[in-house]
């Protein structure tokens, strides 16, 4: 609600953050800010120093350097909800405080904070539950959290049942991060006049200093979270762009595209399935459903993994135990042991995505449509396909393309569920960082970058859509 330079291209690259996994921006900063690294490099030669024990130099892989890192690529999550509650606040309420005798910062701190401060709480939240998934960086970094702790148990001591232990224990705290977020928005309700909502949002001049400041704080964010580690792992790939462009690493861009491709299919499949159906009947049932899957997202990917291998494995030793009574010889780990596991559980955790998307959509539509094509004689799939898929489609197209960037993304249940000489992009880049091979990673977290940018930039263009502004 400020004019100042930059305005129009930061309420753009504010997002760009988003695109960067954790574990990937964690491994840039590595290279740059480590030992060997150009900054420290840089720093040695120009003050003569000969080792590390004549000067300080803080420490990127610590607690601290998680913190950072992860703040760098998450504040988006409340970035985008804030500045979308405030893009859909009312005018006049705004100008009310203002006749009043309001000062631009009374105004904020009195009348838009307090209406904008549900969105702030739910992207909190989302960050902080994206936090409780982080596995690439807390490993690398060697932070211990309970991510790292279930990994260690289950597949380094080979114990499922305290692996399973921990995953309740991080589930509770999920459980409770939601139940503080809905306790915090129980008894808020705000009204506003909604053709307000198409009238210009008033504007502030900032001029001189403040006008500058304002630039290099939005600057800041999208420096160290999106153009220097970008910067980085440009360097690095082209440097190592002949180890790493090969026929292996065509395939891993397949098997994760793939992947994410069906997965998306099947997501919008299934949220096309509970949206229609909830509006067809508004059946208890199916209500009840569609909240349960909103909790798939909030689950950790390692707590997901043990959540979906358990009854695999119990299912898979069942058709195993079968077909040796039956016929004589092993089915094997038809479940448990191939793709089915990662397509399933990347359905389980992105399915709110799609049904999101498609929820908002539909709401859209008068239910008179349904009633004047139904006494027509159209049946509710032909008057899903014929009337709703037209006015559905640009929101079927954002959910899959959510899903489709996330999946590509996700690390830690990929890294646990994923069949035996079967990797992704995600899963190649953690190997290669994990054994400090962070060029030969490069192009891979570049790729995933670049994937993840698309998204980004249609949500940005969508927010800016949606309300007229000076």
């Amino acid at each position: 609600m400020c004019n100042f330079p930059g305005k129009t291209l930061f309420e753009w690259l504010l997002i760009f953050p988003l695109a960067f996994p954790a574990y990937v921006i964690a491994y840039a900063y590595t290279d740059l800010l480590e030992y060997a690294g150009p900054v420290q490099a840089l720093l040695r030669d120009f003050f003569n120093w000969t080792n590390s024990k004549e000067y300080w130099f803080p420490e990127i892989r610590s607690m601290a350097g998680a913190i950072l890192m992860m703040s760098f690529v998450l504040y988006p999550y409340v970035y985008l909800m804030a500045r979308t509650a405030i893009l859909e606040m009312s005018v006049k309420t705004i100008d009310v405080h203002r006749v009043m005798g309001g000062t631009p910062r009374q105004t904020f701190l009195q009348v838009i904070f307090p209406a904008a401060r549900p969105a702030v709480a739910v992207g909190v939240s989302l960050a902080l539950m994206e936090t409780m998934n982080d596995f690439g960086t807390v490993e690398y970094f060697a932070v211990s959290t309970m991510t790292v702790g279930l990994v260690d148990v289950w597949l380094g001591m080979g114990s499922l049942a305290g692996g399973a232990q921990i995953a309740m224990v991080m589930l509770f705290f999920v459980m409770a991060l939601i139940l503080v977020e809905r306790i915090g928005r129980l008894n808020q309700k705000l009204y506003q006049q909604p053709s307000s909502r198409f009238q210009e949002l008033p504007c502030y001049e900032l001029t001189r200093c403040k006008a500058w400041l304002a630039t290099s704080f939005c600057f800041i964010p999208i420096l160290f979270g999106f153009i220097v580690p970008l910067l980085v792992l440009l360097r690095l790939a082209q440097i190592y762009f002949h180890r790493s462009w090969s026929p292996e690493f065509l395939g891993l861009i397949v098997n994760s595209f793939l992947l994410a491709l069906f997965a998306a299919f099947l997501v919008v499949t299934l949220s096309l399935f509970l949206a229609y159906g909830k509006r067809l009947s508004e059946s208890p049932l199916l209500v009840f459903l569609s909240k349960l899957c909103k909790l798939g997202y909030a689950v950790p990917g390692v707590v997901l993994a043990i959540g979906v291998m358990v009854p695999l494995a119990a299912v898979d030793n069942l058709i195993d135990l079968w077909a040796r009574t039956k016929f004589g010889f092993s089915t094997g780990l038809l479940l448990s042991g191939s793709v089915f596991a990662i397509i399933f559980a990347y359905v389980v955790r992105f399915l709110i995505l799609g049904l999101g998307q498609i929820d908002n959509s539909l709401a859209k539509v008068s239910p008179s449509m349904d009633m004047a094509a139904r006494t027509l004689g159209s049946s509710p799939l032909r008057v899903l396909l014929k009337f709703h898929m037209p006015v559905l489609k640009g929101g079927v197209f954002v959910g899959a393309l959510l899903v489709f960037v996330d999946c590509m993304k996700e690390l830690p249940a990929t890294l646990i569920l994923r069949p035996f000489n079967f990797e992704t992009l995600a899963t190649h880049v953690y190997l290669f960082a994990s054994d400090e091979m962070l060029g030969e990673a490069a192009l891979g977290s570049i790729t995933i970058v670049m994937v993840g940018l698309i998204p980004v930039i249609i949500l940005s263009s969508m927010i800016k859509r949606s309300r007229k502004l000076l």
